[in-house]
């Protein structure tokens, strides 16, 4: 017998008998786990299913042949510990990838942990070198390496990593953290700064007294949009998504991911959607690629 807590409505469903739905600390619903998947009576139990079966991402109208490379990456190589004679790490945590981002569309990577996800979107990003292979962005060849990149290339290209907790500065409240890439990419002095967050507060969904708060005072899911709310602040091109949904609990996810689709729609943003949830993946990629042992 076991207990299995979780906010994960599908590895819930192939593991239990029985289910509770709490909510606020309060039970909301219990039944056999067949039950509730097929004849959920609280409304909150709805949300939740309706959330682990988000609708999968509509293909545009006006999509057509003369959509245009945003990212290209080819043969590109990446790991970790000493390097070999041949300049190539003795770890391969990317081996060989090649992979095609068109503008104002989503590439949606999935895999098992450990298969390189993470470490390819470091390497897209500059964070972490490629060993070998080419970054091209918008048409220009990338450096490997962020340091050598120059702003408008660092600008144009955004990371939204997995836990907020950690990418956020703790000692700093919503609005330094969101004033700083405004501050360094744009210029911008501290009135035109002020009036900014405020914008894109309003633009993920989030109430404007926020930006007093430090994370800490934060709901997991707003950490997230302020996580975000940071990177559109650099006015980006292309948003690497790593995870982002995964510390989520299932209805704040679903909300997040219509957050992105929304965005996209006003901004013409493309994302890398990095994730092991296909679900989600379909919700918002237009194409799939899988990952196995880099």
């Amino acid at each position: 017998a076991g207990v299995y807590v979780s906010h994960d409505l599908a590895v819930v469903a192939q593991i239990a008998d029985h289910i509770v739905v709490l909510k606020s600390g309060e039970v909301q619903e219990t039944g056999t786990t067949a039950q509730i998947l097929s004849d959920a009576q609280h409304p909150y139990t709805r949300e939740l299913l309706a959330a682990f079966e988000p609708k999968p991402r509509q293909a545009h109208a006006d999509a057509d042949a003369g959509t245009k490379e945003l990212l290209r990456i080819d043969n590109v190589t990446a790991g970790y510990g000493a390097v070999r004679a041949d300049g190539l790490p003795l770890i391969r945590a990317v081996n060989s990838v090649s992979l095609v981002v068109e503008k104002g569309r989503n590439l949606g990577i999935i895999g098992e942990s450990g298969c390189g996800k993470s470490t390819l979107a470091r390497v897209i990003a500059g964070i972490h070198p490629a060993a070998a292979g080419d970054i091209v962005f918008d048409g220009k060849q990338l450096e490997r390496t962020a340091g050598k990149r120059s702003q408008d290339e660092l600008r144009e290209m955004q990371i939204v990593f997995q836990y907020a907790d950690t990418a956020l500065n703790p000692a700093k409240p919503v609005e330094d953290i969101i004033s700083r890439p405004l501050a360094f990419y744009h210029g911008l002095d501290r009135q035109a700064r002020s009036k900014r967050v405020d914008e894109l507060l309003d633009m993920v969904r989030l109430p404007r007294t926020l930006r007093y708060r430090r994370p800490s005072e934060l709901s997991g899911g707003q950490k997230q949009r302020v996580n975000f709310a940071r990177a559109l602040a650099a006015d980006p091109k292309l948003i690497i998504c790593d995870e982002i949904t995964s510390a989520l609990d299932t209805v704040v996810a679903a909300a997040v991911i219509e957050l992105l689709k929304e965005l996209q729609r006003e901004l013409g943003l493309s994302y890398i959607f990095i994730s092991h949830d296909l679900s989600v993946v379909e919700a918002i990629c237009d194409e799939i690629m899988v990952m196995y042992n880099g």
